[in-house]
């Protein structure tokens, strides 16, 4: 079972992913909905008691959940493999396109290598992989003092930014 962290550390996962079978959840559990489950079945889901989250498979166009993000607690992002980088342009979409601003959560082949950059696109919270040692992972948000380009969690580049110093 992954490691679910964020800045802050290691964290409990509330949430159940849907894997096809309606009946083994539990009535108010936080639940992870996968985006075509979602949208064959938005209402039924949507009626019921406890947070919805969607799950997005690197295929999945952001803006097909747009118009409903309000609906969802959690967006995760799924990562089939670390070299698939398809997840890092979906989550700069959701976060600076269609403003979403809650958690977002990579999920999937995330390994401690790739976190500073994942942060960078607008995850806050991530699913690492079963091998990854948690603590060593939260290393990784301290890899680099400096960051010369924009991004999702500073919209300006540091040339742009007022009183900006660069140490060497």
């Amino acid at each position: 079972m992954a490691t679910l962290i964020d800045r802050n550390g290691p964290r409990p996962d509330t949430w159940h992913v849907f894997d096809g079978d309606a009946g083994a959840v539990p009535a108010h559990a936080d639940l992870l909905l996968p985006l075509d489950e979602w949208r064959e079945r938005a209402a039924v889901w949507g009626a019921r008691p406890g947070r919805i989250g969607i799950l997005l498979s690197p295929s999945d166009d952001p803006a097909a959940i747009a118009a409903d993000l309000e609906r969802f607690a959690l967006v995760a992002v799924r990562f089939p493999s670390f070299t698939d980088g398809r997840g890092y342009s979906t989550a700069r979409l959701l976060r600076e396109r269609h403003g979403w601003r809650g958690e977002l959560r990579a999920v999937g082949d995330v390994l401690r290598d790739q976190l500073f950059l994942l942060a960078r696109c607008g995850f806050d919270s991530f699913a690492l992989r079963d091998d990854q040692d948690p603590q060593a992972a939260l290393a990784a948000f301290d890899d680099f003092s400096v960051r010369y380009q924009s991004g999702a969690d500073e919209p300006q580049p540091l040339f742009r930014r007022r009183g900006a110093t660069v140490s060497a």
